[in-house]
């Protein structure tokens, strides 16, 4: 942990500039007549927004897929995108889709009557490899890709992948996230939902105007689970706004977090999360040891040693029970989003390993 804190302090020091743009993306929809889910709801048209970046050679074999993350669209993988990062666009096809929810694929916002906001039926996260999976046999004419890298709920879409559909990709990268919500994470989740659900406004999920003041003590929740402990000690927010006070903080995330999200749409995806367990699979009769034991190509396991989110115990529970599994911890203050790259250290660290992992012939 010192070395990386002496790296990011240099990094920090020196102001890195932005890294080069990758690829711009391709925006697709991909509509699925009649979508059963598991809950037993059937959608009459189900969307799945995606993105991809590069070009499918004529073998079809160059092929990444990147599941999004909580209330994410496709643009979550562009720090692991460019010719000097893991995933080199010039080489590879990148499909990045978007889970259900998110206010573009399928969410209570965007569907009719009679599946319009509260109404819409809950998607598991098997609804949402399902979809994909047809997305990519159906619409892409694929059968198998290179690898699946995940970040937290696109994390627990990968483990999903190794589990449903064992000989799909060739590896697994799960980044600060699991493959099943533990309960502690569940009760995080739950106090959130309150928080939003307080707010009159919500009325019951049918509310005429959005309700912001349940939007924002989700936020604050959601914040004060987002970093570790250390990095408020730390005040490391002042690396980015070197004036602002913790007050001043606060209130600009108050104003920011979700801002541009539907409440149901964020309980949606919130109850997504809630419900994993790849041990729920069919076949399996709940034992997530038995599903991950399952699992039989490599997996690359990479927890942020301080999220809160998906602690790193959990990971490492999980880890004893995957056949190939290398399980890195990201050493990192930065909580949660040190999965996704979210400061140049954690940004490099994160690419290295991954760039390795994916060259292993």
């Amino acid at each position: 942990m010192l070395s990386y804190l002496i790296a990011a302090l240099m990094l920090l020091l020196q102001r890195p500039a932005a890294p080069a743009a990758p690829h711009t993306a391709e925006h697709h929809e991909f509509v699925i007549e009649n979508f059963k889910s598991e809950s037993g709801v059937t959608l009459p048209k189900a969307r799945v927004v995606y993105a991809t970046y590069g070009r499918l050679n004529a073998t079809r074999d160059n092929v990444i897929l990147l599941p999004s993350h909580y209330m994410a669209n496709h643009h979550g993988y562009e720090w692991l995108i460019g010719a000097d990062r893991a995933l080199d666009t010039s080489k590879l096809f990148l499909v990045s889709t978007e889970l259900f929810g998110n206010g573009f694929s399928s969410s209570p916002s965007n569907t009719p009557e009679p599946f319009h906001g509260p109404r819409f039926p809950v998607m598991t996260i098997r609804d949402n490899v399902e979809a994909v999976r047809r997305l990519l046999a159906d619409n892409l004419k694929i059968t198998h890709v290179r690898a699946i890298i995940g970040f937290s709920m696109g994390a627990e879409q990968a483990f999903q992948w190794a589990v449903s559909h064992p000989a799909f990709a060739d590896r697994i990268v799960a980044t600060s996230g699991t493959a099943k919500a533990w309960p502690h994470g569940v009760v995080r989740l739950e106090g959130q939902i309150a928080a939003l659900t307080a707010d009159p406004a919500f009325n019951g999920g049918d509310y005429t105007t959005p309700p912001r003041k349940g939007i924002e003590a989700f936020g604050m929740v959601w914040l004060g689970w987002l970093y570790s402990q250390e990095w408020w000690r730390r005040e490391m927010w002042t690396i980015n706004a070197p004036d602002r006070t913790l007050a001043q903080e606060i209130e600009s995330r108050r104003r920011t977090f979700f801002a541009n999200n539907d409440a149901n749409d964020m309980i949606l995806q919130a109850r997504t999360w809630q419900q994993h367990d790849v041990g729920t699979t069919p076949g399996f009769n709940g034992d997530i040891e038995k599903a991950l034991r399952s699992i039989t190509v490599p997996v690359l396991y990479m927890p942020s040693e301080t999220d809160l989110y998906f602690p790193v115990g959990d990971a490492r529970f999980e880890a004893q029970f995957i056949p190939k599994v290398s399980l890195v911890p990201i050493p990192s203050l930065w909580g949660h989003p040190a999965g996704a790259g979210g400061n140049p250290v954690d940004r490099a660290f994160l690419n290295e390993h991954i760039g390795r992992f994916l060259a292993i012939p």
